[in-house]
């Protein structure tokens, strides 16, 4: 086979790749963060949507946020406050640190889990592959 079209061959299979890889991320994507600051106090207005579109428990996802902020948060409807001023890219960054900890599958990346205790221990089931993996932390 000539350099040539082997090379061609590369570029088509690559293009398909990309293609492939971009449907499988855009299935779980977390929505824009959507920050409002009233004074020193700073409320992350769909908060709700967030621990929804998780399918986690929205009181422990606030806990993980007051705790690594390192400050107070309460509930506001749908909205968390949380004191202080908070920059967006700290909730984004956060919330992505949530997601690999406490969502993804370790062993195929599929957020389709679930969270079970047995024993004072929290499992991550995968409802794509079924593997189970103990989680560490207690935000489960």
């Amino acid at each position: 086979m000539a350099k040539s079209e082997y090379e061609k061959l590369l570029k088509r299979i690559e293009k398909n790749l990309n293609k492939n890889s971009k449907v499988a991320d855009s299935r779980f994507e977390l929505p824009p963060v959507d920050v409002m600051w009233e004074g020193q106090k700073t409320y992350l207005r769909n908060f709700a949507e967030f621990a929804k579109i998780m399918r986690r428990d929205p009181t422990k996802l606030l806990q993980y946020l007051s705790k690594e902020f390192a400050v107070p948060a309460e509930r506001v409807g749908d909205s968390a406050m949380f004191i202080g001023k908070r920059d967006p890219d700290d909730f984004k960054r956060l919330l992505e640190i949530y997601v690999s900890d406490y969502i993804k599958c370790l062993a195929c990346q599929s957020p389709d889990t679930r969270i079970e205790k047995e024993k004072r221990i929290h499992f991550l089931i995968c409802e794509a592959c079924g593997a189970k993996s103990t989680i560490k932390g207690k935000y489960a």
